[in-house]
């Protein structure tokens, strides 16, 4: 099994959580800011089955400065790193104007050309819009990185569209498993198998049956489950294509 999305730094006790995970293939660690994605890469020298993005969220997006930038480039610099995020557009908390958040958009693309690394994207509207969603995928057919990852799918059919079609990958969260997300289940079952990937998102997004509990890496067995399911495919197959998937695209 492979976790392609974690915050192990926000983890209550990550060396445990990485303890019961040793099982997994890969666990991937996400920055948000250059402190967080320098925890990710202290993870990633510590445990061999772990690697890390360096990013800004957008929600940290009016944090950015030449400083910042400075301290990314040189986290980029270390050959554990494999991703370029978390990043993306998020206009559901209102921590960023769109400018900012499409300034770090811009930095994140030059980090992912010059290292050669994955786009991890976030996208989140607010309640009842698609802004964000049609803003990023404007912003995919204007710049096409050359790898990328939609993460934590949202059932956004438009946007998942211009992503496969320009060769990115979509991820699946402990979403997938709750009752009233039968549009996601749905959208799982039709993307091309090629192109799927598992995460937990930890320590958000429990899986069914862990929900009410924090998420951790060794739970995205229940969202492999789950995805299994909706396809019809044991698990150990699912297991197979996307640890395969995850190894082509992030290149581990």
């Amino acid at each position: 099994m492979t976790d392609t999305h974690a915050h192990l730094d926000r983890l209550e006790t990550p060396e445990a959580a990485l303890e019961r995970a040793r099982g997994l293939k890969a666990v991937l660690s996400l920055g948000t800011d250059a402190a967080s994605s320098a925890a990710a890469l202290e993870f990633a020298g510590r445990w061999p089955n772990v690697y890390a993005g360096v990013g800004l969220h957008p929600t940290e997006a009016e944090a950015f400065s030449e400083e910042v930038a400075e301290r990314l480039r040189a986290l980029a610099a270390h050959p554990r790193v494999r991703a370029s995020g978390e990043t993306g557009l998020d206009y559901y908390w209102d921590a960023a104007e769109r400018t900012a958040q499409l300034r770090v958009l811009a930095f994140q693309l030059e980090l992912a050309r010059t290292r050669d690394l994955v786009m991890v994207f976030h996208v989140r509207s607010k309640e009842g819009s698609d802004a964000a969603e049609r803003d990023l995928e404007a912003w995919l057919g204007e710049h096409r990185p050359p790898r990328f990852v939609l993460h934590a799918f949202g059932g956004d059919l438009r946007l998942a569209a211009t992503g496969l079609e320009l060769g990115g990958y979509v991820s699946f969260a402990g979403n997938l498993t709750y009752k009233k997300n039968a549009h996601l289940r749905e959208a799982a079952a039709a993307l091309p198998a090629e192109r799927l990937l598992v995460e937990t998102d930890s320590p958000y997004l429990p899986p069914v049956p862990k929900r009410g509990k924090k998420n951790e890496p060794v739970f995205v067995r229940y969202t492999l489950e789950a995805l299994a399911g909706v396809r019809g495919v044991s698990f150990e197959e699912m297991e197979r294509i996307t640890d395969e998937n995850a190894r082509r695209l992030f290149r581990w």
